[in-house]
């Protein structure tokens, strides 16, 4: 079991930055049309485990498919840095985490879950 850790992140500029704390055994690998598109490997964390701490001006809210989730990246790098909504359009908000965008995380120490996005 993976303890409850604070974590920095930001898009590649770091205009938008964030702390955001997660139990990280795992990261989520989903094949919809815009993870897959823009690479992201994720982590979900509930909405009071998350807090910006710069950048609100700096993003722009992209949705598709059924609007549910908020994909959110930076004005200026264009870096997706987290999503915010609910995960499958239901049960609490959540914020969906680009762990490529934490600072000094291994990604390649963690297991990689497959979600398959594609077929929702």
């Amino acid at each position: 079991m993976a303890e409850l850790r604070t974590y920095k992140g930001s898009c590649h500029c770091g205009k938008v930055a964030y702390e955001v704390d997660l139990e990280l055994t795992q990261a989520i690998s989903c094949n919809c049309s815009i993870c897959k598109a823009r690479g992201l490997l994720l982590a979900f964390a509930p909405e009071d485990r998350f807090r910006l701490l710069s950048g609100e001006g700096e993003l722009q809210d992209y949705r598709f498919n059924t609007g549910e989730m908020a994909h959110l990246f930076c004005r200026t790098c264009g870096i997706e840095a987290f999503a915010r909504g609910a995960v499958l359009g239901r049960g609490p908000p959540m914020r969906a985490i680009n762990l490529r965008c934490i600072e000094g995380l291994d990604i390649e120490a963690l297991a990689i879950r497959k979600f398959d996005g594609a077929k929702l």
